[in-house]
């Protein structure tokens, strides 16, 4: 009789537990990145009354008689399942959608969060604003003028230097993908104004030198007399400046011979074949382009600390690429349609100041500068765990390792398995409150039935006191 009162107990006390992680999942239905818990129950160990006996000649085998003393709670589990995204519209706002966990740095410590209500401090550092747990990743680096994310190195605190310098960068690569009307003229020896600009064709665009300073780069394209499918290219630096520039242009290695002009070929179905030096030198490759070296002008030299005067003469050099030999897509072609003014890129920029910032589904943030430059600023890191129910919750919405989640794998998002960043979302919890509140009810008639056991036995236990009487 005593046994059926400790076995009541014992199913009181686990469904209270069992209601203390139904309430903490209902109290945590709107908290950003929470997983619900969920209590599995097993019986306890029973007291043996009869013990089994194995068949005989006489009569039968017999079943063990045992008694159950009660139950207990055999776990409570994580349940990792995806919440549904809300939209913030905040860049800085980061949800995972698919597997993993957003790394964070708590002095020495490392804990890992789905939450990823993430800002910048004074530093620019991204953090978790409500406790100042910086975010991880990878801080990208500058290796001969590229930008260089190394994923496979160590990871660290992530910065967003807003308002922060992008240096100048000299131009060193033009590339023209400009199409000349196959009828325009040809201009005569005795031409005048009208007819030279009816038969001249001109490209402008701004290059940049190593200082920031803006050149005006100037290409002009003539039809070569007697030549059906051939083009007097002159290439001419800040043509219109104060002082002339001093430049060479030059075609297989050979330079032309007034520093400024080449000729450009085309083939019969206006595709480019070719660019060649009247002196000899021909550029008859798969790419086609030209180099050119011209001196900076004076005015864009930094002066001299010392004398005040301007500094050594500075020169530059960079390729003009004209496409690929018999290519119509970004390249230099040659139809009877009307002449086109396309510069395709050019790699040159002055300095600016990052205006803003993007994130992307692979983690990677892009600053936005003012100078029309994107460039990688870095890539937040991600985790995973072989056994993510082991991992042990640690508040704030952070998880920790234990010994039975596994050694975090830090990757970038999408690879092992790991999901991608949403930029501008949140992840809301999983709890459905439909189903805890079914659980509720559930429980709470398990709590009843557990306690009417106890007074029953309580019942039978004052039956037995008054068999004296």
């Amino acid at each position: 009789m005593m046994r059926s009162l400790y076995s009541g107990v014992s199913g009181l006390q686990n469904h209270q537990t069992r209601m203390d992680v139904i309430g903490n999942n209902v109290s945590n239905v709107n908290t950003t990145g929470f997983k619900r818990g969920r209590v599995n129950f097993q019986d306890m160990i029973y007291q043996m009354t009869q013990g089994p006996a194995r068949p005989r000649e006489q009569v039968g085998g017999i079943n063990p008689q045992q008694v159950g003393l009660g139950m207990q709670v055999g776990s409570v589990d994580t349940i990792h399942t995806q919440g549904s995204l809300e939209t913030t519209g905040v860049r800085s706002d980061l949800a995972l959608q698919g597997n993993g966990f957003f790394v964070m740095r708590d002095g020495d410590q490392r804990l890992y969060t789905r939450d990823g209500s993430f800002n910048v401090d004074s530093e620019g550092i991204l953090v978790n604003p409500a406790n100042g747990m910086r975010v991880q990743g990878w801080q990208a680096e500058t290796e001969d003028g590229q930008t260089v994310i190394n994923t496979a190195g160590q990871i660290g605190d992530l910065q967003i230097p807003i308002g922060g310098k992008d240096p100048a960068q000299q131009t060193s690569e033009v590339y023209l993908a400009s199409n000349l009307n196959k009828m325009t003229p040809v201009i005569p020896e005795d031409a005048g104004a009208e007819q030279v600009r009816e038969g001249t064709w001109v490209v402008e665009q701004d290059i940049y030198n190593s200082f920031g300073g803006t050149h005006t780069l100037r290409v002009e394209f003539t039809r070569v007399p007697d030549e059906e499918n051939q083009w007097l290219t002159t290439v001419q630096i800040d043509p219109e400046g104060d002082e002339e520039v001093e430049q060479n242009i030059s075609v297989g290695g050979v330079t032309s011979a007034d520093g400024q002009s080449f000729i450009l070929e085309f083939d019969n179905d206006g595709t480019l074949r070719r660019a060649f030096n009247p002196e000899g030198g021909m550029m008859d490759t798969d790419e086609v382009f030209v180099n050119l070296e011209f001196e900076v002008p004076e005015t864009s030299i930094p002066e001299d600390e010392d004398t005040g005067l301007p500094g050594e003469v500075v020169t530059q050099d960079f390729n003009l690429n004209l496409g690929q030999v018999g290519a119509f897509t970004d390249s230099m072609t040659q139809y009877a349609s009307q002449s086109s003014t396309k510069v395709f890129s050019q790699n040159g920029n002055p300095m600016g100041y990052l205006e803003d910032y993007r994130i992307d589904q692979s983690g990677t943030i892009t600053g936005v500068f003012s100078n029309g430059t994107n460039r990688e600023l870095g890539q937040v890191a991600l985790a995973s765990f072989t056994n993510v129910g082991g991992l042990e919750k640690s508040g704030e919405n952070n998880y920790r390792e234990s010994i039975n989640s596994g050694l975090a794998d830090i990757t970038p998002a999408g690879v092992a398995g790991k999901g991608s960043v949403i930029s501008g979302a949140l992840e809301m919890s999983n709890v459905d409150l439909s189903q805890e509140f079914t659980d509720m009810i559930v429980t709470q008639r398990g709590f009843q039935a557990n306690s009417r056991t106890i007074q029953t036995a309580d019942q039978m236990l004052q039956e037995v006191l008054t068999l004296k009487r």
